[in-house]
């Protein structure tokens, strides 16, 4: 049986009086969501525990079935996906340009990335001036992969096991990098700290000494450029997802992080394009898994909801979600007609739009059609409707046990063919033969 897993990232979100006391969802027109509501079983999903507040990078790595102790780190995965060149022992971490007030002889987060103005060259110049630092044996690269975003490549005696920089929040201030504790490279970690403090404070006085012409388009006097680092992570040697589930998988997106991760857990990648459309991108997405022989297990990932939800506006959300719907139509039409076809739509965690968090703890809703599914009496996908389903609360690793259950390739715990545990029906197995 084929799998689509259609994700729309950061769906879920909290109850507006603008939109009378509903989520976007809930206010959203989604005739196509709620009649795959009516054909299947419901319910939340939570990619860890109720009420943590999940990345997405850490949500998928969790809801695909893979443990959070062997988490490669963010820094890793857009390092893979940008095509930065790094060796395996290498350190990575995300970096972007930020701006910085003093208060108290502190520095604090006055301008986030997205608030520093400038084109990808004007942006570039500044990271080239701070590009390259070596000290105590560590060597420090600076590769701008966007705008204003970058990667800072460590090699050398280093370890992943440290803090962030960036604070996130507007109004804190820049942290201090520390090694984190209890952490299997004390003496590496400690040393990388100190060396990373020593770099981003020789940026700091580079980045403001330049001259830079157009410095206060750039960013607003007084604030200052910082350089801010979080989110580090080194290559950890996965079980492909095939090996792990059984399936030939695909992604199919259009953000380099899901690029990364498709090439970490060895499954293909098919890259995206995002227009003004977002109802007919996810549709082209869509028609690509629905006609797609190669692969029997299709990730198709579309980000509209979360970016919607980080504009602070719920109204918005809401619209952008019923233009995601309008793409679902041929999605529906082949759930209605094909028997062997498992269709699983959810999302990786909730964005809120209006709160000074990233994103929020409480759980999605998901629905699963196919013909093995029961049907339950929900009729409406929203995140209060599939708290009534038929498939309660999953969590984490459950999503996959459950598609594996749904595509009736589930084996039976405790029967074993071959050297190897796994969680599906083997079929490479070494046959028996009679001497």
């Amino acid at each position: 049986m084929k799998v689509i897993l259609v994700l729309l990232d950061g769906l879920g979100d909290r109850s507006y009086k603008t939109l009378n006391d509903r989520t976007p969802l809930e206010a959203a027109q989604t005739p196509n969501l709620d009649r795959l509501a009516e054909l299947g079983g419901n319910g939340l999903f939570h990619a860890s525990s109720l009420g943590q507040c999940l990345p997405s990078e850490t949500a998928h790595h969790l809801l695909l079935g893979y443990d959070i102790k062997y988490f490669p780190g963010r820094g890793l995965l857009e390092a893979v996906g940008e095509g930065v060149s790094f060796d395996d022992d290498d350190v990575l971490i995300l970096t972007h340009l930020s701006g910085v007030i003093w208060k108290h002889k502190r520095p604090v987060l006055a301008f986030g990335r997205d608030d520093i103005k400038g084109t990808t060259e004007e942006i570039g110049h500044l990271y080239a001036s701070v590009g390259q630092y070596e000290s105590e044996g560590i060597r420090m690269r600076l590769q701008q992969t966007r705008r204003n975003d970058a990667i800072l490549v460590l090699s050398g005696p280093v370890s992943p096991y440290i803090s962030d920089s960036d604070p996130m929040i507007q109004g804190n201030p820049i942290g201090k990098i520390v090694p984190l504790s209890e952490n299997p490279e004390p003496e590496r970690a400690g040393k990388t700290a100190k060396v990373l403090n020593d770099y981003l404070s020789a940026c700091y006085h580079r980045l403001n000494n330049l001259g830079v012409p157009n410095q206060k388009q750039m960013l607003k006097p007084p604030a200052q450029f910082f350089l801010v680092t979080q989110r580090s992570g080194r290559r950890i040697d996965l079980p492909s997802f095939q090996q792990r589930w059984g399936f030939n998988g695909l992604l199919i997106a259009s953000v380099s992080l899901y690029a990364g991760l498709a090439h970490e857990l060895a499954m293909d990648y098919q890259p995206a394009k995002d227009t003004d459309d977002p109802g007919i991108d996810l549709k082209d997405r869509l028609r690509l898994a629905l006609g797609n022989t190669t692969h029997d297990f299709i990730h198709v990932h579309t980000k509209v909801p979360d970016d919607a939800a980080h504009t602070g506006d719920p109204l918005y959300k809401k619209e952008q979600i019923a233009r995601l719907d309008r793409g679902l139509t041929d999605l529906v039409q082949a759930v209605e007609k094909e028997k062997d076809l498992l269709v699983v739509v959810t999302a990786d965690h909730s964005t809120p739009s209006i709160s000074p968090m990233i994103h929020s703890g409480e759980p999605v809703p998901v629905v699963m059609t196919g013909p093995t599914v029961r049907r339950d009496n929900v009729c409406r996908f929203s995140e209060t409707h599939a708290a009534h389903g038929c498939l309660g609360i999953l969590r984490g690793v459950e999503l996959m046990y459950m598609i594996l259950n749904f595509s009736d390739r589930g084996n039976l715990h405790g029967h074993q063919l071959g050297p190897v545990k796994t969680a599906y029906i083997p079929s490479d197995y070494e046959p028996f033969e009679l001497f």
